[in-house]
């Protein structure tokens, strides 16, 4: 009889190749991008680790003035990529309205026909925050070097890298009247005028007493005193074994919440690669030479645009 295999997190960047792919299985994933979902659902549709659980939170909030009652945030607003492998049916009622989910597809992949909440971030807060995401979970802490995990896992050509592929899919999507492009920037400079955007696009009429609430509640206070609502533990119960991982581990996704942690984190010449990538990727697409640029180009469009809620009777183009 042969033994079980062994299930243990990477310590040196070979084991953490062996560890590389998607974390749904490729008929969860299948599923997730055949997916139909109803003109008002909400889509929170950002790249990993910028602002995804906060969002989901905010969203979350709104419909249901507050609800703490679920056992982690994916169970009430579903990832649809991995619903199928967690046992979870999309087309379900949801705990309230509009039904919200969870996707990190690009705009290529995503189901079309809903409405979308996106977030940029600047990419060398989500390299910090990915890798520390994974540190505890996929590698042993202090095995794998940040700049080793930056050059093989984030900024490569081999690694596809997705962080400016999938913002940039997204941006050319920013003035379609279905979807909302926020700066994660923004948000923690702004807490309540972004709980106030999101409550008109999503048509959720948001009194004081809703405001305070989800305010409060979707705090990096709040959300950490909460650590377990929030740190993927039902997806690392239902996926680690088939990642040749072990049960458990921290993969919290509230950390610090902060703006600027590469300053004290990011090596000057990962930090340089960063520059010279995004040059290449989204200078040359766009004309913008820096993510701050982005920022202040969506804030200028933001400016002289009309926001209104989402009207249900446009129609949608299939891309």
């Amino acid at each position: 009889m042969s033994s079980a295999p062994l299930l243990k997190r990477a310590t040196t960047l070979d084991e953490l190749r062996q560890r590389k792919g998607t974390l749904a299985s490729e008929e969860s994933l299948r599923r997730g991008i055949s997916f139909r979902p109803r003109p008002m659902d909400v889509l929170i549709a950002t790249y990993p680790k910028c602002g995804t659980t906060w969002l989901q939170q905010i969203v979350h909030g709104l419909r249901t003035r507050g609800s703490m009652d679920f056992d982690e945030i994916t169970a009430v607003v579903p990832w649809i990529e991995l619903a199928f492998d967690l046992g979870t049916d999309l087309d379900a009622p949801q705990v309230a309205q509009p039904r919200a989910f969870k996707t990190h597809l690009p705009w290529t992949e995503v189901p079309k026909g809903s409405r979308y909440v996106y977030a940029l971030r600047d990419p060398k807060d989500v390299l910090v925050s990915v890798y520390h995401f994974h540190e505890g979970w996929r590698f042993e802490p202090g095995t794998i070097p940040f700049g080793s995990f930056a050059r093989e896992f984030f900024m490569s050509r081999e690694s596809g890298r997705r962080y400016w592929r999938h913002v940039s899919s997204w941006w050319e999507q920013r003035q379609r009247s279905e979807v909302l492009m926020l700066c994660y920037e923004d948000m923690k400079a702004d807490l309540p005028s972004t709980v106030r955007r999101i409550a008109r696009f999503i048509n959720c009429e948001l009194d004081e007493d809703l405001l305070e609430i989800v305010v409060k509640q979707s705090s990096i206070e709040f959300m950490s005193a909460h650590g377990t609502k929030f740190d993927d533990h039902l997806v690392r119960e239902a996926r680690n074994a088939s990642r040749g991982l072990p049960p458990g581990g921290d993969s919290s996704k509230v950390r610090s919440g902060r703006v600027g942690d590469y300053f004290f984190e990011l090596p000057e010449e990962v930090s340089e690669q960063l520059d010279a990538i995004w040059r290449e990727e989204i200078e040359a697409r766009f004309g913008l030479p820096s993510y701050q640029a982005m920022r202040e180009q969506l804030a200028r469009e933001n400016e002289t645009g009309i926001e209104v809620g989402f009207n249900i009777s446009e129609s949608f183009e299939e891309r």
